[in-house]
């Protein structure tokens, strides 16, 4: 048998924290293996506990989640751990810098039991969660603040067609929607992709996206 996803969930409300764990412990794919109130502590328990996936609040007493998530799975951590942020649609900005801090995705607080399930085990995989509805809106919408501070449009390395995907995939389209889009086959747009994150040399989808609106290549 596969061995369950195990999670930890930090959020400084107890009502939050315990109803994640409710529902996550009741998968029979997953188990919680800790749950805490603030970002010092996820960190010292992911140490100790080493969980499959830590389901982050962003503001939070101690050390707030960017902060956590940064000394989790940011740039030059030798062993990241996935996090999946939970947020409000009032958090745009916590939530940009949450993923440039190394978040594999990130919900909403009020999305269903569902979603955070779905969530989990998409992050769990090494995949990236991106809710493309609210990509713009949250990313996007941060990102077009800070633009002239991070330079002007400028797709590096990369060729025309490999800067159109980049711009699409910010946009918040699968791969099969790409595929339509540019009349081409959803494999070639997954070599396309993987292309795209060896030249940037980034981790993953989310990633990419925030690339996109740093350089100022989606509006």
């Amino acid at each position: 048998m596969t061995a369950p996803i195990r999670v930890l969930v930090c959020d400084d409300q107890e009502l939050i924290r315990v109803g994640f764990a409710t529902i996550i412990d009741a998968q029979p794919d997953m188990e919680i293996v800790g749950a805490c109130g603030d970002g010092r502590a996820a960190v010292d328990l992911a140490a100790r506990l080493r969980p499959d996936v830590v389901v982050m609040d962003v503001r939070m007493p101690v050390l707030d989640g960017i902060e956590a998530t940064r000394l989790l799975a940011g740039a030059g951590v030798p062993e990241p751990v996935k996090v999946l942020v939970v947020t409000t649609f009032n958090l745009d900005e916590y939530v940009y810098e949450a993923l440039r801090a190394g978040a594999s995705g990130f919900l909403l607080k009020d999305a269903p039991p569902a979603q955070l399930l779905n969530g989990i085990r998409t992050v769990a995989t090494g995949a990236a969660l991106l809710a493309p509805e609210v990509t713009r809106q949250l990313v996007g919408r941060y990102a077009a603040r800070i633009r002239s501070a991070e330079g002007t449009a400028d797709g590096g390395p990369l060729t025309p067609r490999e800067l159109e995907v980049l711009r699409l995939i910010a946009e918040g389209l699968s791969n099969s929607e790409i595929a339509a889009a540019l009349v081409i086959s959803q494999e070639t747009v997954k070599t396309y992709v993987s292309r795209i994150l060896t030249k940037l040399d980034l981790r993953d989808r989310v990633q990419a996206v925030v690339y996109a609106y740093r350089r100022g290549l989606v509006t």
